[in-house]
């Protein structure tokens, strides 16, 4: 589907203003309508499902301050240091979701939701901060703004209230959410590859590959040693290694444009990664989960 996305891309079809559209309404509609019809009957009281977000917030959290850390020593400017933050803590959430559904079902996608709904925010805000070099944390209604603002971030809410107080969808909504929904992962996988840029991966070549081992091959032993502290197994322990594994969010370049950091450096990451996780993404899973 994604080099599908690629190729079509390629030969301007439908066209070129298509792809841009086709994203936007991904992201405004149909990928936040499956995260509410997925959160809304997730079993957030579950053990195990509370685990694995203690597991998800606990992965992102050391990964970002390993690379506080690195930074001390290797010092970068935001503009670079925001791209590498998000080439290691963000996740292809379409990509993901697809694997899962794959490997777990329908009941792998609503357990799959509530991790979303903890970790959207959280790579978020930490990849805000380290494009303004924590610039932002000294304003925080404008930083609010802008996480209020994500439509995923929105959906995960709405999802979440539905969850807790068991309202629920009314008068068939529920079924107009779940159609919509039905239409994100295979058009996000399309759009994924629509976003590639292999003009990007000449230049930069050792950050570019740093960036992806740490992300495609560390992040997942990391999920790994996490997911074992915490006893995740079964659904759990395979959708941590799904998120870990997956590489970095095509939408990282995007905030990375709004946030004048490196956007090249950002698009070759993001197409690096996604190429080299069709050899990745196999590798680790089997070595994770089986």
């Amino acid at each position: 589907m994604i080099w599908l996305g690629f190729g079509l891309a390629h030969c301007r079809f439908p066209s070129i203003e298509f792809w841009p559209a086709a994203e936007r309404l991904n992201y405004f509609v149909l990928f936040p309508a499956l995260l509410i019809s997925s959160l809304a009957d997730a079993p957030l009281r579950d053990p195990e499902v509370l685990r694995l977000g203690g597991a998800a917030v606990s992965t992102i959290v050391i990964a970002a301050t390993a690379l506080a850390l690195f930074r001390r020593i290797r010092p970068m400017p935001s503009q670079r240091y925001g791209p590498v933050v998000q080439g290691v803590i963000r996740f292809n959430t379409y990509l993901a979701l697809s694997l899962i559904a794959t490997l777990s079902g329908p009941d792998g996608l609503e357990t799959a939701a509530f991790y979303l709904a903890l970790a959207v925010p959280l790579v978020n805000l930490l990849s805000i901060l380290a494009l303004s070099d924590a610039g932002a944390a000294k304003a925080p209604r404008a930083l609010m703004r802008v996480v209020l603002t994500n439509p995923l971030i929105l959906a995960c809410l709405a999802g979440l209230a539905l969850a807790i107080t068991g309202v629920g969808l009314p008068f068939g909504l529920d079924r107009l959410v779940t159609l919509l929904g039905q239409g994100s992962l295979p058009l996000g996988l399309l759009c994924i590859g629509a976003a590639l840029r292999p003009a990007s991966l000449r230049i930069n070549a050792l950050p570019l590959i740093t960036t992806s081992v740490a992300r495609l091959v560390l992040m997942p032993l990391l999920g790994l040693a996490v997911g074992h502290l915490f006893d995740l197994e079964g659904t759990e322990a395979i959708i941590m290694a799904v998120f870990c594994a997956v590489p970095t969010a095509p939408t990282a370049y995007v905030l990375t444009q709004q946030m004048r950091g490196d956007g090249q450096f950002m698009a070759g990451i993001v197409t690096f990664q996604t190429m080299a996780a069709v050899l990745s993404i196999p590798i680790m899973l089997t070595f994770l989960v089986l």
